[in-house]
């Protein structure tokens, strides 16, 4: 991927935040490569190297800046700067795609050959998928050795690495310092750990505190003195707050789930969607976001969650299905323990929907056609026949969820624009979004939005905005 360098010193010089995670500057001086962000003194134009990508910059030669902590920074969220197949791999692999899936199978759901997958990546992003998830697992073990209290075999394990050995050899490989000596925290085994997200200002947090609060699910989320609070499986809580004098979120996580750090923080940042660009989206929606700049799409905890959400929703009242969701969590979730008495059980998976009957469903409030759809989704989510996950194929997703008998075009996109993050969604219609535009015709709803691609879901929660 070709960088401006000139406009990437310019922007490091200013120690500009708009930029921060969108490109690294490699110091060939130290070894070292920063966030644009960086508070340490601006190197000299002659000494910088600059790189799209924090793998590519490791595969250079250079090693994670301990002060700006590259692993920080905000994720990418454009969909049109690279190649399609690359940018939806690449999203998948950050979102931890590989985890558990070889590259073969991988590129077989992407419907390509790896040796495809691979060139595509290559060409955009100057590494390898498999360089990329390397990077990546070895940014997780880093910030979980500065920020947690946890074994250095159980941080091998929590970062992907199967041999807590082949951990330590490329860790020193990579960063030429062992994982004893990165080590900053000083907690111990019991205490709750404290974490940041970062996002590229502004950030609405007032707008999507209010969006996820009105929305909340009954003993599984709580809002609180603008905290966002959620019990989680297995046994643990998290809380989600605006981190004072940082372009960050801070993220409390209990005790029980530091091994699962991982994929919580993967997970906080799709439902605070902290990988968004706000100049980019405001300079296409225009006028329409020159209100709230800052605003965000709510994602979803868990793509399943928000599919059911989406159904049970369908012509009824927000507060509505908020009790039927909630009556959902408490017949089928899982309990959990926490200190807050409003957080008392997880969110049930798939699994536990799928074995349900539609008589079991319906006990809660849901009427047969959709008890049948939530069972028959559910299904299909534990057979991997539908992925409702960020980077998933959104045309085909789309497709699939409407060939569901109770599911229309305006669940469809919901769901795209929360459970996929589909940035593109919109769900044209919806009767708020009429309002909002002055027309009672969908055809023309989505014809004014076209002028709003690739973002036409921000400009829904503009519009939607707009009414309250």
């Amino acid at each position: 991927m070709t960088l401006d360098a000139e406009a990437c010193y310019r922007a490091l010089s200013a120690k500009d935040s708009r930029f921060d995670g969108l490109f690294f500057v490699g110091v060939q001086t130290t070894g070292i490569y920063c966030r644009c962000v960086c508070s340490a003194k601006t190197p000299q134009r002659k000494n910088c190297r600059f790189f799209s990508n924090a793998a590519a910059a490791e595969h250079a030669g250079f090693r994670p800046c301990l002060l700006c902590r590259p692993e920080l920074a905000p994720g990418r969220a454009r969909v049109d700067a690279v190649g399609r197949l690359a940018s939806i791999a690449v999203r998948r692999i950050e979102d931890g795609a590989l985890t558990d899936t070889s590259l073969a199978d991988f590129a077989a759901e992407l419907g390509v050959t790896d040796r495809h997958l691979r060139r595509a990546v290559v060409e955009h992003y100057g590494v390898s998928p498999l360089e990329l998830l390397q990077t990546q697992r070895l940014l997780v073990a880093k910030r979980l050795l500065m920020d947690t209290g946890l074994p250095i075999g159980e941080v091998a394990l929590a970062s992907g690495f199967s041999s807590v050995r082949r951990f330590n050899a490329l860790f020193q490989e990579r960063y030429r310092l062992s994982p004893s000596q990165i080590r900053k925290s000083k907690k111990r085994p019991g205490e709750t750990v404290i974490l940041e997200i970062g996002y590229r200002a502004p950030y609405d947090w007032e707008s999507i505190i209010r969006f996820l609060g009105a929305r909340r699910i009954e003993g599984v989320e709580s809002v609180r003195d603008g905290r966002y609070l959620r019990a989680v499986h297995p046994g643990g809580w998290i809380a989600v707050s605006p981190k004072p004098g940082r372009n960050a979120l801070r993220v409390e996580v209990s005790a029980g789930l530091t091994k699962t750090i991982p994929q919580i923080l993967r997970r906080v940042r799709r439902l605070f969607d902290t990988s968004s660009e706000p100049e980019a989206i405001s300079e296409v929606l225009g006028d329409l976001a020159a209100g709230h700049p800052g605003l965000r799409v709510p994602g979803a905890f868990d793509g399943f969650e928000a599919c059911v959400r989406a159904i049970v929703g369908q012509q009824i009242s927000v507060a509505g299905a908020r009790t039927i969701v909630g009556r959902i969590a408490r017949r089928f979730g899982t309990p959990v323990e926490t200190p807050f008495e409003d957080l008392t059980h997880a969110f049930p998976g798939p699994e536990a929907i799928a074995q349900a009957s539609v008589e079991d469903i319906a006990s809660v409030g849901i009427v047969s056609k959709r008890s049948k759809a939530l069972i028959a989704i559910a299904q299909a989510v534990v057979e991997r026949r539908l992925r409702l996950v960020p980077g998933a194929d959104v045309d085909a997703t789309i497709a699939q969820l409407c060939e569901f008998d109770g599911i229309g075009p305006w669940t469809a996109q919901y769901i795209a624009m929360r459970a996929l993050a589909y940035p593109d969604a919109f769900p044209h219609s919806d009767l708020g979004i009429l309002k909002a535009l002055g027309t009672k015709n969908p055809a023309e709803a989505l014809a004014i939005a076209e002028r709003w691609r690739p973002w036409r879901a921000y400009a829904a929660l503009h519009l939607w905005r707009s009414l309250s």
